[in-house]
Parts: structure tokens; sequence; C-alpha cells
């Protein structure tokens, strides 16, 4: 076959939705098949097993697993004595605020600048895939893992949570009481919340790793951005740009174990994901199709 005859070939082939879907699943196969993701993946579902085992082993010597009162984060400890099921909140408050981050820094930060340093990004580009393509199919891929680390991380802890403490209805951060099945679907949708938390910081992440042709450099970069933002969002001098900053609201999937929910900063969370992915995202475009992959 002459080029001729090659190029409208290539050209269907772009245009054809399958090609698309063959190209993504190509992509998560590549992502989740690396050793790297499973032992970050391991990783995060060893951290429920650590806390429900200390917190059994605490409640057997007789002292208090966690601070009591109402409220997210650690509060959450002090309620997984009596019902196992808050073992999954305690534990995605435990793991988002840096093991959950650090784990989508390190894939984000590799998802381009990974491919350059092993010198495969060249040929995924005469695919043909198409750079715009090529770059969603990354960031695709990143948010899959994202969804599936929370939700590595709330199945280990229901399965712990549920094998070391008893479970039942559940008591709500505003005193009210619903039922396990109910308990489940609330966990559930605090899992995809949590997961939606960290696009933002995906598409950060992705735009990093466009500036570099190092995948241990990216990683690192994006890492160090997350812990310095963080860092900022708890001095008080700078209160007036917290609400800006991607982790700010972060915990506010505490809000979804109110009776009845409270949406305002649930709402405020996902819009700044929101508007961080797709400014990030048009950065990383603007620089990706501009980069010189041959270099």
């Amino acid at each position: 076959m002459s080029q001729a005859e090659v190029a409208p070939v290539a050209a269907d082939r772009t245009r054809n939705p399958l090609w698309t879907f063959g190209i993504l699943r190509s992509e998560l196969s590549t992502t989740f098949r690396r050793w790297r993701t499973l032992a970050l993946l391991g990783v995060l579902a060893a951290v429920p097993v650590l806390i429900g085992i200390a917190v059994k082993i605490e409640t057997d010597h007789g002292s208090s697993p966690g601070p009591g009162g109402e409220g997210g984060g650690p509060a959450f400890l002090s309620q997984v004595t009596n019902n196992g099921l808050f073992l999954v909140f305690a534990a995605l408050a435990v793991t988002l605020p840096v093991f959950l981050p650090m784990a989508v820094g390190v894939v984000a930060g590799d998802s381009i600048a990974g491919e350059a340093n092993a010198g495969t990004l060249r040929y995924l580009l005469v695919a043909p895939a198409g750079r715009t393509r090529l770059l969603l199919t990354k960031y695709a891929s990143v948010l899959a893992f994202c969804l599936v680390a929370t939700l590595v991380v709330a199945l280990s802890a229901l399965a712990v949570g549920s094998l070391l403490f008893p479970v039942g209805e559940v008591t709500t951060i505003s005193g009210t009481r619903i039922g396990f099945g109910e308990g489940l679907l609330r966990a559930g949708l605090i899992a995809v919340v949590v997961a939606a938390s960290l696009i933002g910081f995906a598409a950060i992440g992705l735009f990093i790793s466009t500036l570099t042709g190092s995948g241990i450099a990216a990683m690192a970069a994006t890492v160090g951005m997350l812990i310095t933002v963080q860092i900022v969002d708890t001095i008080p001098q700078l209160s007036g740009i917290h609400p800006y900053l991607f982790p700010h609201y972060w915990m506010s999937y505490a809000d979804l174990l109110r009776e009845p929910v409270y949406w305002d900063e649930v709402v405020k969370n996902l819009g700044l994901q929101g508007l961080y992915a797709v400014v990030f995202g048009s950065a990383a475009w603007a620089r990706f199709t501009a980069k010189d992959i041959t270099a």
C-alpha cells in the first residue's frame, strides 16, 4: 500500500471512536500493570488495616481510640468501635490529606514525563493518536487511578471494619440515625466525592509532567507542590487565599454524613476542582501540543 493510500486509512482510524477506546484501554492496562501503581495501591489498602488494628488494640486495653465530639477527620475514630462502617470515613480522612494525593501525584507526574524519559512518547504519537487525544487519554487514566485508589481505601476499610467491629445503624454528625443500607450508600457517595476532589491536583500533575522529560523530577515537583500548598493553607495570615487553594475543601465530604446533607462546601469543592482541571488542563494542552518530543 502506498503512502497516499495509508494516510486516509490512518485518518479514518483516528476519527473512529473505537480507535480512541482502544488507546484508552491500552493506557489503562499500562498504568495499572506497572509495579509502582500496584505498590501504591497496596500501601493505600494497608492504611485502613493498620488503623483498624490500632483502634482494636486500644479498645481492648480500655482506652479511647480517638477524640470525641462531632466533626470530620480524626473524630470519626471515636465511632469506629461502635460501628465498623466508620472506619471507611476515618480511613479516607487519614489518607486524603497526604497518601491519596501523593499517590495521584506520582502517577500524574509520570504520565507524560515518564514516557518521554523512556523514549516511548514519540512512538505513541506516531500511532497516530494525535497529541490532544493522547493527552486526554493520559488524563483519563489518571482520573481512573483516582477513583480506583479511593475505592481501594474504602473497600479495605469496609472489610476490616466489618471483621473487627460490629456494624449497624449509623449515627450521623447531626445526631440522627440512619439505616446501615443508607450508611453504605453514603459511604459510596463519599468515596466518589473524595475521588472527584483529586481531579484538580491530577491536572496540575499532568501539566508539570509536560514541562520535563524526567519522570522522577515531575513526580517530585508534583508532590512538592502538594506539600507547599497544604502548608500555605494552614497559615492564618494567608486566609484570604485559602478558599482558592485546591485542598481547602477536601474534608468537606464529612458534610455528607449530616442529616439532611449539607451540600454548600461540597459543591464549592467540586467547582474549585473543575476550575483547576480546566486551567491546568488547558496549560498542559498548550505545552504538550508545542512540545518537541524528538529531543
